[in-house]
């Protein structure tokens, strides 16, 4: 039986919330983890007070109500302390990633600068470590304000919270699309608290709910399906590094075990590595038996990931009910769709692979589909058919459209957002089967052979059955020549193999009938994916017609796992990395030298 949901914290803005929080217990807060285990606590209190300080600095900088911006920072106090305080004024904050040390640089600058650009940022707060890296983006686009250091925020006198009406801009996130440049996605207090209030009535139903996270909080999972969610209740949330689960899977899970925490959200390669990488002895005295709650989303789902972790981690007290998939963007403020709490396991459904390609599956070997659940209160989902819009029939694959308070109004300065009569068309192709989503693809991703239309995702699932493919690390895209669409297939090869695109063509072609016209042998890291790590197909294969389909550069021998984050977490995981431990990155290894 699904226990009551606790009542939520009153107020209409983020600061609202934080202020409940702050006066509603005393014991809640954020721990903030390190790499040996060390914690820092800081009760909501505390992290309003943090605010409030940080909040004077930025206004004695000149900044004020209505100015965006940018904070690049590793997770740590002061970025959420910064972060809520810009909030406080009214300004508008985004959350950028931190330049690694290892991994394409100058993509990273390019991608930076067009961020900066695309909000008009007023000012870019950072601290002294990560500046030191950041001259050529600066170079580049000069905040009016400039640069300013996290450090120094905090010398001021405090500023009481300014006049703020649900309907003002909170926060800008960016899509994880597809796209070179992701879109800004401009968010109201009213769409996060309404997002967050449905989520929370499934993540947390039970009054002492804890979360753990490690999610990076550049990306809206970690932001707001963490560290707001949590505000928003008052509860307790556990908070370490992304770059300190790369290190060590096991510090995820033994914090889980430690707080006792119920709940937590990871995309599907995290609960992959743990799998493949934790071991017994990094358990001892574990105990998962109020763990309600994993949460998977963020990119395609695979139910042998997900069966992989029930059975490993049972023996530690993990339910059978607890792996949970959703289904969200950033576009939603976040979650869309949540598998009902502690019912059942997850479901999938098996469907024959060619009539899920022709848009209409029915029951068949072929193909293994995971359900992402229902949509949460709120969330109304039509699918419609990608040549007209028209509503499909039911069982009948279709593009996804949403409807919620949650909705973005637009993007960021621009006039093109996918939305009509307050429906926004996701991008994404799905199919409702008795009342749950499953997710089968992108719309635009579609492969188009001999007139017939193929699912990308069922290539690559059959290259990354071939012993030498990094796992997860493939894409199969379209070329259009004068004799009409030609199938490419690449891949990262796990290890260097004579055969590999023998073995490639043959996997394709026996599990999908398609023959590919080429297989691309590529080495690690190659393939560019976004920043929730889904794979960039038509990137990849622009890339390759320009020539430029190359690896990151090397990094002094730091491991793989830290070259850049988030869309590299899942970079980092996919191909199980086969050592026990990935490299531990030393404080001073994080960034590159100019």
């Amino acid at each position: 039986m699904t226990p009551p949901v606790p009542p939520t914290l009153p107020g209409a803005t983020l600061i609202d919330r934080l202020t409940s929080a702050a006066g509603a217990s005393a014991s809640n807060g954020i721990h903030f983890v390190d790499r040996d285990e060390g914690e820092t606590w800081f009760g909501w209190d505390a992290i309003r007070a943090g605010a409030l300080r940080a909040a004077g600095g930025l206004a004695a900088a000149g900044i004020g109500a209505g100015d965006r911006v940018a904070f690049v920072l590793p997770t740590s106090p002061e970025l959420v302390f910064a972060l809520l305080g810009c909030i406080s004024i009214g300004a508008i904050p985004f959350v950028l990633a931190a330049p690694r040390r290892l991994g394409r640089l100058e993509e990273y600058r390019e991608r930076t600068v067009a961020m900066l650009r695309a909000t008009r940022a007023a000012a870019l707060v950072t601290d002294a470590r990560v500046r030191r890296s950041l001259d050529s983006v600066l170079a580049r686009y000069e905040p009016r304000f400039g640069a300013l250091l996290v450090e120094d925020l905090d010398r001021g006198p405090t500023r009481e919270p300014s006049a703020i009406s649900p309907d003002d801009l909170a926060l800008v996130q960016f899509s994880s699309g597809t796209t070179v440049h992701p879109k800004p996605v401009a968010v109201t207090h009213r769409q996060i608290l309404a997002n967050c209030d449905a989520m929370a009535e499934r993540m947390y139903p039970q009054a002492e709910a804890v979360h753990v996270s490690w999610l990076p909080l550049h990306h809206d999972m970690g932001l707001i399906g963490c560290v707001f969610n949590a505000m928003c209740r008052g509860i307790k949330l556990v908070l370490m590094a992304p770059e300190i689960f790369i290190a060590k899977p096991s510090l995820w899970l033994r914090a889980m075990a430690r707080h006792r925490a119920t709940v937590t959200v990871a995309p599907n390669f995290a609960y992959a590595q743990c799998t493949a990488k934790v071991r017994d002895e990094d358990l001892e005295g574990a105990d998962f038996s109020g763990w309600n709650m994993a949460l998977c989303g963020a990119e395609p789902i695979s139910a042998e990931v997900a069966r992989r972790f029930n059975t490993r981690f049972a023996r530690w007290g993990l339910a059978e009910t607890a792996f949970a998939p959703v289904y969200g963007l950033a576009e939603a403020t976040l979650a869309v769709t949540f598998t009902p709490f502690h019912e059942r396991p997850f479901r999938t459904t098996h469907v024959d692979r060619k009539s899920l390609s022709e848009g209409r599956p029915v029951p068949g070997p072929g193909v293994e589909l995971v359900s992402v659940g229902k949509p949460i209160r709120t969330v109304e989902i039509e699918l419609r058919r990608t040549e007209d819009r028209v509503p499909c029939a039911l069982g009948e694959v279709g593009n996804i459209w949403v409807r919620s308070p949650s909705v973005m109004a637009g993007y960021l300065d621009r006039d093109d957002a996918p939305i009509e009569n307050g429906w926004l068309d996701t991008g994404d192709l799905g199919v409702l089967l008795d009342g749950e989503l499953y997710i089968t693809g992108r719309a635009k991703d579609i492969i188009i052979i001999n007139g017939e239309n193929h699912l990308p995702h069922d290539i690559e699932d059959a290259v990354n059955r071939v012993a030498a493919v990094r796992t997860g690390f493939a894409a199969a895209a379209a070329e259009v020549g004068e004799h009409g669409e030609r199938l490419l297939v690449f891949v990262e090869q796990r290890k260097a193999s004579a055969n590999l695109a023998e073995e490639c063509w043959k996997a394709v072609l026996s599990t999908t009938g398609l023959e590919p016209a080429l297989v691309v042998a590529l080495a690690p890291g190659s393939i560019p994916q976004t920043t929730s790590g889904k794979i960039r197909r038509g990137e990849t294969l622009r890339r390759w017609q320009q020539g430029i389909l190359t690896p990151p550069e090397s990094g002094r021998g730091q491991n793989a796992a830290v070259k850049s984050l988030f869309g590299s977490l899942s970079d980092a995981y996919r191909a199980l990395i086969p050592s026990e431990d990935a490299a531990r990155p030393s404080d001073s290894a994080d960034l590159d030298d100019e």
